[in-house]
């Protein structure tokens, strides 16, 4: 992408004299295109945000007394976020800290659990 020097708008291909440049379409300025032009830049990516909160969400998350099928750990940690539209259920996660194993659901899982 080329930009005007002038205007600063975003410069188009034209052939509309029988020659290939770019033009600008607010003003008059054109440049003719005498040979190819390739450019290559490589974008840096952005860092990931761990949007679940990362460890330190599960240092406040609130607890209850079921038993892992996994594990068999008496407890289970379990945080609530509200990630879809707000006519949808909260998103319940659930973990087992004895052997780190987490799991991600609606609140369908928690049914009949007393919390």
């Amino acid at each position: 992408m080329l930009f005007c020097p002038t205007c600063a708008n975003l410069l188009v291909i034209s052939s509309e004299t029988g020659y290939n440049k770019w033009a600008c379409n607010s003003c008059p300025y054109e440049f003719p295109i005498s040979k190819q032009m390739t450019s290559r830049s490589r974008m840096k990516r952005k860092e990931v945000d761990d949007v679940l909160g990362g460890e330190e969400t599960w240092r406040d998350a609130d607890s209850t007394a079921i038993t892992c099928d996994k594990c068999n750990h008496p407890r289970a940690y379990f945080y609530q976020l509200q990630i879809r539209s707000a006519d949808e259920p909260m998103t319940t996660c659930m973990c087992f800290i004895s052997t780190e194993f987490a799991t991600l659901g609606a609140d369908s899982w928690l049914r009949g659990i007393s919390l």
